[in-house]
Formats: structure tokens, sequence, C-alpha cells
């Protein structure tokens, strides 16, 4: 959202008389935004005044709370997840919307994912709620959050400590990649291969089963 203003609105957005505001351009200090036809300088007031522009405007974008499991034997998890954000939103005095995801935390292509991401880059979203990092994804997190900060998009995290079934996931995690390279593997035909993905797989389920 862009908001220009003239010559006698911009210098009170920054604390300066009109004839500062002219010697700043002059000097090249502070530049307008545009131009118009008849010669006037415009500035964006999002520029003159960041801070503040940010809570007006977060006002205007959404809280998004986003849950999601591995697979659709944790639908249990996946309903406390949700129970837990949609509690501690309207506490905050949040209103929220809610983005469920079924899918690897190592899957970029979750349809709950792309359409978090999509409203992110949009500008839509001024708050993201997770209850734990791994939630989000297990890794690539930290370039959302840091998507997140350029677009001005607080994150909220509501358990900093570890996420009680991320060995489950990344277990499952595991059998997943373990599918996709084997089919590459066991086209070589070499029994090696087929050895060590078989090996890989039972270790992997057993870790899933414990």
């Amino acid at each position: 959202m862009i908001k220009l203003v003239g010559i006698g609105e911009a210098p009170k957005a920054i604390g300066v008389t009109p004839l500062t505001l002219r010697r700043r351009d002059e000097s090249g200090r502070l530049k307008p935004d545009m131009i118009t036809k008849g010669g006037k300088r415009r500035y964006d007031l999002a520029r003159l005044q960041p801070e503040l522009y940010r809570k007006a405007d977060a006002v205007s974008r959404k809280t998004v709370a986003y849950a999601r499991v591995a697979s659709h034997d944790q639908k249990l998890d996946l309903e406390h997840q949700a129970q837990v954000l949609q509690a501690y939103c309207p506490a905050q005095g949040w209103s929220n919307e809610i983005i469920t995801d079924l899918g690897s935390g190592m899957n970029y292509r979750k349809k709950g994912l792309k359409r978090l991401l999509d409203d992110i880059v949009e500008d839509r979203v001024g708050r993201l709620v997770i209850t734990h990092k791994d939630r989000l994804l297990h890794f690539g997190s930290e370039l959302v959050f840091a998507i997140c900060e350029v677009r001005g998009v607080e994150v909220v995290i509501l358990n900093r400590g570890e996420d009680t079934i991320f060995e489950e996931d990344l277990a499952k995690d595991v059998l997943e990649i373990i599918t996709v390279f084997s089919a590459r593997l066991y086209g070589a035909r070499s029994r090696k291969n087929a050895r060590m993905i078989e090996d890989i797989r039972a270790a992997a389920e057993r870790e899933d089963a414990s």
C-alpha cells in the first residue's frame, strides 16, 4: 500500500519545515518518490514514517494461524494444534484465519503452505502464529521467517521448546526420501544399492514404530 503526500504534508511526517525538505531534496538527501506532470513533488509516507506506517498497516492485514501434520494418522494432533491456535488468537484480541496442512515437513509444495506464502508476499498477512517452528517446515523455516521480516509480518511461535512429534515426522520424511531415490537406485540394477535401501528403510520403520 502506497500513500503519496505533497510538499505540505511530507515535512510534518518527519518533523521539519517545508524549506528544510526542499534543501534535502536539492542536496540529494531526500528525493521525492514521484514528480507529477505539473512538477509537484510527491513523497511515500511508508518511507517517511516506516514504524507508524507498519503499525497502521498491520491493523488492515490479517492474522493467520498455521497448523500442519505429516500424515492422516496424525489427524488428532492436527485438531489439537488448531484448537490451541483458535483459543490463543482471540485471547490476544486477534481475529484470525487458520490454515491447516497435511504433508511432509520437507515438502514445499503443500497447498496450505503455498497459500500462506502467497498471502505473505501479497501483503495480506500482518501476523503469523504457529505452535512450533517445525510445524511450518523441518528445513527452511528460517527462510520463511526472513520473508516475513522483509514484508513486516510478525511471527508468533507459541512453544519454543522441542516439538514432541518431530522425531515421528522426521522418520516419515526419511521414508519418503527413500521411496523417491530407491526407484533410481533399483533402476541401476545394483544388488548392493538394493540391500542398502532395504537396510535404511528397515531402520527408519523401526524408528517410526518406536
